[in-house]
């Protein structure tokens, strides 16, 4: 058996808890939601730390950027549809709350299938394995159309598909977000990865058309984006590596051009935290000053949750 030495902790220097300086103190802590409260009461009764804290500043840092008349960025990935948020998004455009969106290509499939059919997302795993995955025709069809309308006008990829939305009339177009924007008058843009999008699967796909009407949005974004500086707010939902990779470009060009785009807020939303969100999203674009947020959770929660958030507080101001 072998035995070997201990530390003798009777001499250890030591001081009462109660005077020492502490990150988390009793008045931070949650308070019972009383039955038929409002939601107002329930955003107050949440702990005064960390993501719930976040969650408030966020929403601020937008009622202060509308009031600013700075943008509001929206980047989104094609999950934010099909988790059903659409009708809030519209609802925070409409208020001024969101002054532009920006996506990937598989957003422009589900926003055009839920406003014409009003379903979307198809059975991957038993599609794949017949072959027959990705080959809808009437979309394909419809989302190719918008990109060759797009190059053939010499406008936005995101702007020519709302048109053709609004102009086919869709049956449940008052549920689709870029025909919205297009109502608006705000700008959906639209930026592709060639061989991303179940689009591209289809003889329909121009790689030209596509090509020049995404590049063309990639320039309308960086409009928007070197404008952000001095209280302006991006918040990218659920886009792990297109969107924020679009970003950083747009902000080294608007950065190019100007010395003024700093100071703003950005924020990421999702279900996980991906690496290139946190540098190009939440780090590196606030490097020169400003703040940046990591809400983590399911979008169908945290997106209805922070949009009711900014109009509690927008009414309180």
């Amino acid at each position: 058996m072998h035995y070997f030495q201990e530390s003798n902790l009777d001499n250890n220097k030591t001081y009462s808890a109660k005077n020492r300086a502490s990150k988390v103190r009793s008045a931070f802590q949650a308070r019972p939601f009383a039955e038929g409260a409002s939601f107002r009461t329930f955003l107050d009764s949440l702990p005064h730390v960390f993501r719930a804290d976040d969650l408030r500043n966020l929403a601020l840092a937008v009622i202060e950027a509308k009031e600013k008349q700075k943008p509001v960025i929206a980047m989104i990935g094609g999950h934010v549809i099909k988790t059903g948020c659409t009708p809030v998004l519209i609802d925070l455009a409409r208020n001024g709350f969101i002054t532009h969106f920006a996506s990937n290509g598989s957003v422009a499939i589900h926003d055009t299938e839920m406003a014409w059919f009003g379903h979307t997302s198809e059975e991957v795993c038993s599609q794949l394995e017949t072959g027959m995955f990705g080959m809808a025709h009437d979309t394909a069809e419809f989302v190719n159309k918008a990109a060759k309308c797009a190059a053939d006008n010499k406008t936005g990829f995101g702007t020519a598909l709302g048109f053709l939305q609004k102009e086919a009339e869709f049956p449940y177009i008052d549920r689709g977000l870029i025909a919205s924007c297009y109502g608006l008058g705000i700008p959906f843009t639209l930026h592709v990865a060639l061989g991303t999008d179940i689009v591209h699967q289809h003889a329909s796909a121009d790689g030209a058309a596509i090509g020049q009407a995404s590049l063309r949005d990639f320039r309308i974004l960086i409009s928007s984006v070197a404008d952000l500086g001095g209280g302006g707010v991006v918040v990218n939902l659920g886009s792990a590596v297109i969107m924020p990779e679009v970003f950083l470009k747009c902000l080294a060009v608007a950065r190019n051009q100007r010395d003024d785009v700093r100071d703003f807020t950005t924020a990421n939303f999702d279900m996980i935290q991906h690496y290139r969100p946190h540098a190009n999203v939440l780090h590196r674009p606030v490097s020169l000053g400003g703040q940046a947020f990591a809400i983590t959770g399911h979008h169908e929660i945290m997106i209805p949750m922070l949009a009711a958030a900014i109009k509690e507080y927008a009414v309180s101001k």
